[in-house]
């Protein structure tokens, strides 16, 4: 195998920097990587090794004084257990734990099926993870950012935040997570939605949103707005804060401000199409003037 020297020297830890640089280059360094990461979180029964080889060399003196004599290497012994411990890693890694991962960068969207045929369309500086091996028996998944769900009818189907958990059947379902902001709404059938000790449930049209750890009494929307999947995001009296942090998710530029109150309340929307476009529905209700370097955007009150 190419490259099996600096991969043994690399899982004895005893690899020079100019090796592991070479390694590191190669194709599969990510997979091997993994598979070294979960070789440790195994709990390797606790075995004297010294007691085990002593016993080990009585049965073949035992064997040997009725027969044939057997000739057996002692220092092999380790390379077969290192060998066996890398081999039940590798499976586990392959067979069990099997989780796949989508992500967008900013600026991105992405739309892919889950094993289900669930369809899944993820919204920019976004990130979703689950089993593959389990999805059959668990249709469970974990966001970080935003996505809209087409989920096909069958077993229960949970989308898992740092926030809260959102519980369908089949439906259609738009959920947002973002640091201070957690946002549900319904455009078809019914959804479950637990955030902490509250448990709300959310017929067509209706919207569940908390916000800096505090729940927001609007509880419907207009189903026909247009969001984000238009390339348009609408906001109805959100703070400036989220607003700006939504325009770097969806065009990739950093915002910084000078004197501004972020907190002031923001109703209206922005185009995904035109930076400056966006930045004028956004700057000029709320007399704020802006201007662009590179991509960096300065945010400053209006005749400054």
């Amino acid at each position: 195998m190419k490259h099996e020297k600096e991969i043994l020297k690399w899982l004895n830890k005893e690899i020079s920097d100019e090796e592991l640089l070479r390694l590191k280059e190669t194709e599969n360094f990510k997979t091997l990587d993994k598979i070294s990461h979960y070789s440790t979180q195994f709990e390797v029964p606790k075995v004297d090794v010294e007691k085990a080889l002593v016993d080990l060399k009585n049965k073949i003196k035992n064997k040997s004084k009725k027969g044939k004599v057997v000739s057996f290497n002692f220092k092999n012994l380790y390379k077969y257990a290192a060998a066996i411990v890398i081999l039940i890693t590798t499976s586990y890694y392959l067979f069990f734990n099997n989780q796949v991962d989508f992500n967008t960068q900013f600026a991105e969207t992405k739309t892919f099926n889950l094993p289900d045929n669930s369809e899944v369309i993820l919204n920019a500086n976004s990130e979703i993870t689950y089993s593959k091996t389990v999805w059959k028996e668990s249709r469970n998944l974990t966001l970080n950012g935003e996505a809209y769900f087409k989920v096909k009818k069958g077993k229960k189907f949970t989308v898992n935040t740092e926030i809260g958990e959102v519980t369908v059947l089949g439906t259609q379902f738009n959920v947002k997570e973002r640091a201070g902001y957690f946002e549900v709404k319904t455009y078809e059938g019914l959804v479950s939605v637990s955030y902490k000790d509250t448990l709300v449930k959310l017929p067509r049209g209706t919207i569940f949103k908390v916000v800096n750890g505090i729940i927001d009494t609007t509880n419907t929307f207009d189903v026909s707005e247009k969001s984000w999947l238009q390339k348009e995001s609408n906001f109805k009296s959100i703070q400036l804060r989220f607003v700006l942090a939504e325009i770097e998710n969806q065009f990739g530029y950093k915002i910084e401000t000078k004197d501004i109150d972020l907190n002031k309340l923001y109703s209206g929307g922005f185009t995904h199409t035109d930076i400056n476009i966006a930045l004028k529905s956004v700057t000029i209700p709320l007399q704020l003037s802006y201007k662009i370097e590179g991509k960096k955007i300065t945010i400053f009150n209006y005749g400054e």
